[in-house]
Parts: C-alpha cells; structure tokens; sequence
C-alpha cells in the first residue's frame, strides 16, 4: 500500500457540498436580536458581499467553485491523504489511520479554503478592504493570503494572548501585506470600553469579532470575513471532505470514524459534511469532535440561542455556547477557545449524529510528539486535540477498524508552545462549572 493518496489537478472538486438541503431537520433560524424574528438577508449586506449571503442560506446543494478560486487553490489543492503507518505500529493498534494533510497551503493549515473564496467574492462586489479577527492566527494570516490573491487590503484584530504568544503568525500575515492589531485595541469604541474595564484583558475571540464588525460597518468600502462557524465558510471547507471521499475510493477504503478538531468547527465540518448523506443511509460512520476541558463548548456548554460577539452586535445564532462573555484560559491551542460552536455542527450534535469529547492540552501535546517522532510532521496545538481523540479510538479498538482525521494545519509557528511542553511549564485547565454558569446567566431570552 502506498503511503500517500494523491490526486491530479484535474481531479479537484468541481463544487462545494451543500449540506442545508440534506438535514435530517431544518436548522434553526438566525434571529434578529432586537425583534428575535428570522433575521432578513438583507439585514446582513452592511458586513457581508450579497453572493456570500446567497450561499448562507442556499438550498442549492451544489455550488460551483469559480474557476478564479480553483487557480488559487491549485497552488496546494488538492492535498494528500496519508496512511498513518508507523504511528500505528507505535500505537500497537488494529486500526488503520488516515489523515488528511492540510498543512501544505502557503498559510499551513484548511483556512485558505475558504479566506481565498471570500476574497474572491468581496473583490468581484467592489470591495476595497476587508477586516477581521483572529485567534492563533491561523485565519488571520489565511485572509491575508487570500486578501493578497485579488489586490485586497486586510485588517485583523488579534487576541491580545495570542498575538504575544505567536508572533511568527502575525508576522506572516503582515508579509502579505495585513495591518494587525492586538484586541482589545484602542482603535474601537468597543476595545476603549474593553481596556477601559480591563486594562491587562487577555482578549477573545468574541472581543476581537466585535472590534472587527464595528470596522466594518463604519466604512463603506469595507466588508467583514468570518473564518469558521457560519453556513458559507463550512461550504468552502467540504472540498477537503469531498477530496477524501475520491482518495479513498481509490484504495478501496470504507472510513468507520471521522475526527477532527474543533474551535468553530470549519475544519471538521468541511472534512465530514460530504460523508453525511452516506450517514443518514444507514452506513455504521461515528463522527467524534474533539475539544479542549479549558474551552468544552460541546461537551458543556448549552444549546441556546447566543450572540457570536461579546459586544452583541451580531445575529442570534442557536448553538451550543459557554455565553458571550467566556473570556478563555491562554491554553496554546488558540484557535480552539472560541465560546460558540458553528450552527450546523451544534444541530447534528443536538441531534445526536456527531460525538464530542473534550482533552487536556498536555494529553493532546504528548501525542502530537509522537506523531511527529512517526510521522514525520509536527502538528498544530488545535490539531493535536484531533490526534488526542485518534489515539484513544485507536488503542480502545480490537478490529481493524478505519479512522480517518482532518491533519488541520502543522506546528512550525506554534514551536514556542512546544519548548513550553519540553520544559515542563504547560498547564492543564479545566473551565470551572461555577463559571460556566455564571456566563450562561447572560445568554438572552429566546425559546424558538
């Protein structure tokens, strides 16, 4: 058996996968959160270029991949699918592993996916900048990549933890050509009132997407990019999954569980959507999520209707969430330390469809050695999280089993969290319940 799965270029997906028309049940409404009805497309034109809001709530369940977007992609699509051998032979499993690489993108990770098709559809409605905001930086230096691709300029709001932390992501996305600021900033009425109340405030990701927002909306050449949780960026994302699907054809393969790491939910939604309809057929696919105990937004949080900002500024959306105040521990897996989760993967795990279980930072870290000692690359902190959930299914497994996971994006920047690991001076945390609580006091009053 080959070690890696490639495709040609002519082989990349024509179309992202639609996964709105397949539902098993119709997702909840976004609400507007002054009159708590569904909120109007409409509503969203001062943030979001109108072909993105058509795809938000498209019925279609293909949507073309603009032969522009597809030129950009072929610097790193498609990417490879590798047979985990030697990390099986340390894991002493039955299992046969697979993973998906998408570290090959120029950024290093899946958020390309998705940063290059937003470019692509601001630039063609006349946008001159777009703004955002980033954790570990991962989107944020997508976006600047994919900002560069079409001649757009990129602002990005950093959290404040994570810009100090990982300065070579930051630095990345200023080679493209980004202006960053770490949140709270004093660029904003929000990140004044932030500083204000907090003068040493570490930052969220619900902090620096209200900053971000309000950008926006006070300039009329600009637009607004998020990297994970809504319906397009999942959209985006199911080329990784549909790449699969066609890699392990080819090798005769039929995948018994689908893993992936989960901040927002991009990666894994896009690496397991194509997979779905074959779910809801009746074939036996267990698809687990992996979260951090120091963020258990699936594993703890409540499935409400929350705001996606801590200033409140944008719609209702139904998921699972920690409250739109969660203010996350400085745990290195930045991308994943976000209080809510995408509306589509929170519903199919309402549902009961997709497993969730959460991990200590230093489990996930003392893997994702030794995947890189088997493997050859060193992963992520989000996708170590990944790797963590992989282990377990692979050593609790008596048979030859298929697991299959979404490698979301590699290490190289994140080597400071790795010396931390090395010297000893890592911390597990685990979100106190009487927090959790406390956040969840604030969410609004809405019963749908």
């Amino acid at each position: 058996m080959e070690k890696k799965i490639i495709l040609s270029e002519k082989e990349m997906p024509e179309a992202w996968y639609n996964v709105l028309p397949d539902l098993p049940e119709p997702l909840p409404p976004v609400l507007n959160p002054a009159t708590k009805e569904p909120i109007k497309p409409e509503d969203l034109l001062p943030i979001f270029p109108r072909s993105l809001i058509e795809q938000e709530v498209s019925s279609e369940k293909w949507i073309e991949i603009p032969q522009e977007v597809k030129k950009v992609y072929s610097i790193y699509r498609p990417s490879p699918l590798y047979r985990a051998y030697e990390f099986e032979k340390a894991l002493k499993t039955k299992a046969r592993i697979y993973y998906k690489n998408e570290s090959f993108s120029p950024p290093g990770s899946h958020k390309p996916n998705t940063a290059i098709a937003q470019a692509y559809y601001n630039k063609i409605e006349g946008v001159k900048r777009i703004v955002t905001e980033t954790g570990a930086g991962q989107w944020g230096s997508a976006l600047a990549f994919g900002c560069k691709m079409f001649g757009l300029e990129c602002t990005i709001y950093m959290v404040k933890v994570s810009y100090e932390q990982k300065p070579y992501r930051r630095l990345l996305a200023q080679a493209w050509g980004a202006e960053m600021f770490p949140s709270p900033s004093d660029r904003t009425e929000f990140g004044r009132k932030i500083l204000k109340e907090d003068p040493d405030c570490p930052g969220s990701l619900g902090i620096a997407i209200s900053e971000a927002i309000e950008d926006a909306v006070k300039h009329d050449d600009t637009k607004y990019a998020l990297g994970s949780v809504l319906n397009h960026v999942l959209l985006h994302q199911t080329i990784v999954g549909l790449e699969t699907q066609k890699q392990l054809e080819k090798i005769g393969e039929r995948v018994d569980v689908l893993v992936g790491c989960v901040g927002g939910g991009s990666n894994f939604a896009g690496f397991f959507l194509p997979f779905l309809p074959r779910r809801l057929k009746g074939e036996e696919i267990r698809i687990l999520a992996a979260e951090p105990k120091a963020c258990p937004t699936l594993t703890k949080g409540l499935y409400k209707y929350d705001f996606g900002d801590t200033a409140c500024t944008t719609p209702l959306l139904k998921m699972y969430t920690l409250g739109h105040n969660f203010i996350p521990p400085g745990i290195h897996a930045g991308g994943l330390r976000y209080h809510g989760d995408a509306p589509i993967l929170c519903h199919l795990v309402n549902l009961g469809i997709v497993e969730a279980r959460a991990y200590h930072q230093i489990e996930c870290f003392k893997y994702a050695i030794l995947f890189a000692q088997t493997e050859g690359f060193l992963p992520a902190p989000e996708t170590a999280h990944a790797i963590m959930a992989v282990v377990e299914e692979a050593k609790n497994s008596s048979e030859e089993k298929v697991i299959v996971f979404n490698f979301s994006g590699h290490g190289y920047f994140d080597l400071s969290a790795y010396q931390a690991y090395f010297k000893g001076e890592l911390k597990d945390y685990e979100y106190p319940e009487d927090k959790i609580k406390e956040a969840l006091k604030q969410l609004p009053d809405v019963d749908i």
